[in-house]
């Protein structure tokens, strides 16, 4: 009986959405996950719902104030919101009435022990729960570890059952893939979309949802179980991270035999089966995504009794490169007194560019660092400034500059962190004339080091042997 029903919900409440261009979607949580998404989907035709229960953030996005920073995102939600395809509440039952798929996209932070904390999640899962009247496709697109929408699943069933009620829905597990930079473009053109589902239809209604129009003709859309959809977003960014970590712990053999790593990195990239992404040496990874869910695969290893021994070893290599630049300015100062009283400018805080994240940023590490050694610090960043303030508060030894020249006024030495392209236009002579000392550090591998050390730096960067200027030598 409760298949014949199932199948009537689907049919009376799903069909007609199969067919049509346009469908009404709820996304719950406005962060960078929800609002890109929700943004993208109005893009694409379909009716949006934005959801979230901070009233302020809502009533920001309702005036048209962008709570994060993303290229091409405040214009996009701007048209859609104009054209009436796009609408922001913090009402459930405003939110659910006439939607047909819900998409779940709330924080889930990193618990103590390194596991995501999927309490958000079941707060918004109960509340859908307490105000669907129909069918539903319930759509998780946070990171989880596998076994997360099984639990939602729970969840819901739970409420449904203290309505008195029996309403049937589904549940899936689409995970995002969005660089943060370029989530627009990567949302609106992927190279994937996996989607994971436990029943074919709920598969062909998600696979219309991101086809039907043909703004998004995605090279491959995966469709499987919701488990290994839940482990494919872990197993993605475990995987990009530990290419970074090994980039970065192959630099410092490269200085210690004479090698570059940027010759390194070209050779063997240069491989087909390699290829060059994430290959970059650097100060370590950080953002919302990469350190977090590193963490979380490998609590849920330990939750399964599984050896988590490379990813472990990914983290550990990435904390230790992030002390990298401090390591080098200590070695550097050890002759003149050390990094106490030591003026030092910060280009670059965001932990990378065309982004306002601060989330696990090399850039505060350092900072910290050179506050302990007794140093004093000028900072600039484009965009990350205030999110960066927020953080490390009102501090003695911190002045927050306006420009890259101001960040440089009267330094013993200048440390890039972050590459935005402002600190590849500027003028590099114009620089060192404001400086005190002229020591360059490059945590990024921007500049090409003869050509630095041939204006009359000291510079040094990751995996590549230090180069002295000409007065030095």
């Amino acid at each position: 009986m409760r298949k014949i029903l199932v199948f009537v919900y689907f049919f009376i409440f799903c069909t007609p959405f199969i067919v049509q261009a346009q469908s009404n979607i709820l996304i719950v949580g406005t962060g960078y996950v929800g609002l890109v998404s929700g943004t993208c989907f109005a893009e694409m035709g379909h009716q949006v719902t934005c959801l979230d229960m901070d009233a302020n953030k809502i009533e920001k996005l309702q005036n048209g104030l962008i709570p994060i920073y993303e290229p091409g995102l405040e214009a996009l939600v701007k048209k859609n919101v104009e054209a009436k395809r796009l609408s922001f509440t913090t009402s459930y039952e405003k939110g659910i009435r006439g939607a047909q798929i819900c998409f779940l996209a709330v924080p889930t932070p990193t618990g103590e022990d390194g596991s995501s904390d999927i309490h958000y999640l079941k707060v918004a899962a109960r509340a859908i729960a307490m105000h669907m009247d129909k069918y539903l496709i319930i759509v998780n697109k946070s990171t989880t570890p596998a076994g997360t929408s099984e639990i939602l699943r729970q969840e819901i069933k739970q409420v449904l059952a203290s309505r008195g009620v029996s309403i049937p829905f589904d549940m899936a597990f689409n995970p995002e893939f969005l660089k943060e930079g370029f989530a627009v473009d990567d949302f609106l053109k992927p190279d994937r979309i996996v989607i994971g589902v436990d029943n074919s239809q709920v598969g062909s209604v998600l696979t219309d949802l991101y086809t039907i129009g043909g703004l998004i003709i995605p090279k491959k859309i995966l469709v499987m179980d919701i488990p290994s959809a839940e482990l494919i977003k872990y197993a993605a960014n475990a995987m990009l991270a530990l290419r970074i970590s090994f980039m970065n712990e192959l630099s410092v053999l490269c200085e210690k035999v004479g090698a570059n790593i940027d010759l390194v990195r070209q050779g063997i990239g240069s491989d087909s089966r390699i290829g060059h992404s994430f290959l970059y040496a650097g100060m370590g990874y950080g953002g919302a995504s990469f350190p977090k869910d590193v963490k979380g695969l490998i609590a849920s290893s330990h939750k399964s009794q599984c050896s988590s021994q490379i990813i472990e070893a990914v983290e550990r290599v990435n904390n230790q490169q992030k002390h990298i630049l401090t390591q080098k300015m200590k070695t550097y100062f050890t002759k003149k007194g050390g990094l106490k009283g030591k003026k030092i400018g910060i280009w670059g805080l965001a932990f990378k560019p065309n982004t306002d994240d601060m989330s696990d940023a090399p850039s505060l590490v350092l900072i910290k660092d050179l506050i302990q050694a007794g140093a004093f610090i000028r900072v600039y960043d484009p965009v990350a400034m205030e999110k960066a303030q927020k953080i490390l508060g009102l501090h003695s030894q911190i002045v927050w500059c306006k420009n890259p020249v101001d960040a440089a006024e009267g330094v013993d030495a200048l440390a890039l962190v972050t590459e935005w392209q402002i600190f590849k236009d500027v003028n590099l002579e114009e620089i060192k004339s404001k400086m005190q000392g002229k020591a360059l550090f490059d945590g990024r591998n921007q500049y090409y080091p003869e050509i630095i050390a041939k204006m009359g730096f000291d510079y040094f960067s990751i995996g590549r042997q230090p180069a002295l200027s000409s007065a030095i030598r």
